[in-house]
């Protein structure tokens, strides 16, 4: 599906193109491959993309954090825009786990830095 709508939308587009989980099941670098091209659809309009890659998420120019809880049977969902030391931490997270470590934060800053 990316690689068909990488060839459908032309330059300066100006679509919204909403992916869900597109690198399911693909990491190393073919997810930075797919952050990549994601990046490329970028350019010429609006790319959202729900993913749980690190390097995915890398290639983004903005960074949001969604989290869902359940109170009281209910299931409620917060979303969060992350400045620049949180987006790194939250990279890290997704590199390493609940514990971040100094090395997941410089991998972190490493994929974002491209």
């Amino acid at each position: 599906m990316l690689a068909l709508k990488v060839c459908l939308a032309g330059p300066d587009s100006g679509l919204t193109m909403i992916f869900d989980e597109i690198d399911r099941g693909v990491g190393g670098a073919t997810a930075d491959a797919v952050g990549r091209r994601l990046a490329q659809l970028a350019a010429g309009g609006q790319v959202l993309v729900v993913t749980h890659s690190p390097q995915v998420a890398a290639r983004g120019a903005h960074h949001w954090r969604v989290e869902k809880r359940i109170e009281d049977e209910v299931t409620l969902s917060r979303v969060r825009a992350l400045s620049g030391a949180e987006r790194v931490d939250e990279i890290a997270r997704m590199l390493s786990g609940e514990r971040i470590t100094p090395e997941a934060r410089a991998a972190a800053e490493s994929l974002i830095a491209g």
